[in-house]
């Protein structure tokens, strides 16, 4: 189902601001190095049943490495941004801060992201130019 040696990133697929991310990492991710799914396909669900994880506390952004790890909310983010183009990997000076306080502010803005940045009524359908970065239940 997923191709060797990619990392997988589950997003939520009704958000502007979490659709915009992707958007932004998949301009930015010139090595070719994720895959994504949004949380609510049945691939998402499956993955998240697999790890056993309580999506009920966890309101976040998912990157699962295959086999190694899964990781979520800023430390997701900061491991994302490590493997993205540009001054991106510069991001990782923030894993100095403790988790508990750079999950604090990703919890104000996870919580306000509908509010601040808006909702869709369906999941971001990917363009036939992104399609195969997309993992869904034929790959």
């Amino acid at each position: 189902m997923i191709q060797e040696g990619k990392k997988i990133i589950l997003f939520d697929g009704v958000c502007n601001l979490c659709n915009s991310a992707i958007n932004f990492v998949i301009k930015r991710d010139k090595k070719d190095i994720f895959r994504y799914a949004s949380l609510q396909s049945e691939v998402g669900k499956k993955m998240i049943a697999e790890r056993s994880i309580d999506t009920s506390k966890i309101d976040s952004i998912l990157l699962i490495d295959p086999s190694v790890a899964y990781y979520h909310k800023s430390t997701a983010a900061l491991q994302i941004a490590k493997q993205l183009s540009g001054i991106y990997p510069l991001l990782s000076v923030f894993f100095i801060l403790p988790r508990f306080l750079r999950d604090w502010i990703y919890d104000i803005i996870a919580k306000n992201r509908y509010t601040w940045f808006g909702k869709k009524e369906t999941c971001m359908i990917p363009t036939p130019e992104l399609k195969a970065l997309f993992i869904d239940q034929k790959n």
